[in-house]
């Protein structure tokens, strides 16, 4: 079971991720410690389509970084069409 510290961490995390200008429905976070593992699926919004997910998961990886006290992030995700 994660632990209050961990919830929180997770509840950041997927504020940060919430901000953006992506489809994130379909994408999984877990903390472990300082670690985020993202899982599932990401794609476009319909009135975002040049957005650039590879650019968006980087700002990602660096926001939660920056705010949420988090060391690692992995990716294991699938883009969405």
């Amino acid at each position: 079971m994660a632990t209050i510290d961990n919830k929180e961490t997770t509840r950041r995390v997927r504020a940060e991720v919430a901000r953006r200008n992506i489809d994130s429905t379909m994408l999984n976070v877990a903390v472990l410690g300082t670690t985020v593992h993202f899982t599932g699926f990401i794609g476009k919004l319909r009135s975002h389509e040049e957005v650039d997910l590879k650019e968006e998961m980087e700002t990602i990886t660096h926001l939660v970084q920056m705010h949420c006290g988090v060391r690692e992030v992995i990716w294991e995700t699938k883009v969405r069409t």
